[in-house]
């Protein structure tokens, strides 16, 4: 599949019925090794070709979007959360499900989306990745009082870190004054994220 999805990836309402299942099912299984979860309230999905075009099927399903016009302006939102060579893209989720939490850790948060770092290396060397905001969703999700409940970020990883992925140990941090956690990613999980990687 290329870079950018194009209206021909995406399936009419009445095809995409008939292989929703499956293409369900396929994103389900890769979504394991793509979810990470850093700490306990926030998590990062990393995208690809595969997830986001199963986003904007679901979208054009909920919607019932039956004009080219509509379904280029889902592909022209979610476009650029597709990496390209060298490039990770992630969704951020801070996942609350009370009142209460999101009253407490929303307005904590905020600037969390700015706050994801990759950290490369083992105890010697280390080389820390820091997220950029893609700035069209940032201009809709970021507010001062409060954080939203989803971002979308990226990872611009030099090549010669790409040719030594699977060897080292890769940590995903959150490096904010109110939430310092990290994960160090598996091998399934590198191993997934290299195909991007090397696109």
């Amino acid at each position: 599949m290329s870079r950018e999805l194009t209206l021909a990836d995406i399936a009419d309402l009445r095809a995409y019925e008939r292989d929703r299942e499956a293409l369900r099912a396929r994103v389900i299984e890769a979504k394991k090794l793509r979810r990470v979860p850093v700490g306990p309230v926030l998590s990062v999905v990393f995208e690809n070709a595969m997830t986001i075009r199963f986003q904007v099927q679901e979208m054009v399903r909920a919607e019932r979007m039956l004009s080219d016009e509509a379904v280029q302006a889902e592909l022209d939102a979610y476009n650029p959360l597709i990496p390209g060579p060298g490039q990770l893209s992630a969704t951020l989720f801070v996942e609350l499900t009370t009142r209460d939490e999101l009253e407490e850790w929303l307005p904590k948060l905020v600037g969390v989306e700015r706050a994801l770092v990759l950290r490369v290396g083992g105890a010697g060397e280390t080389t820390a990745i820091r997220c950029r905001v893609d700035p069209g969703h940032a201009a809709q999700l970021t507010r001062e009082e409060a954080t939203a409940s989803v971002h979308y970020v990226g990872f611009d990883v030099p090549p010669h870190l790409v040719d030594g992925w699977l060897e080292t140990p890769v940590e995903l941090a959150v490096e904010h004054p109110d939430y310092r956690y990290s994960t160090l990613l598996s091998a399934a999980t590198k191993q997934s994220l290299l195909d991007d990687l090397r696109a």
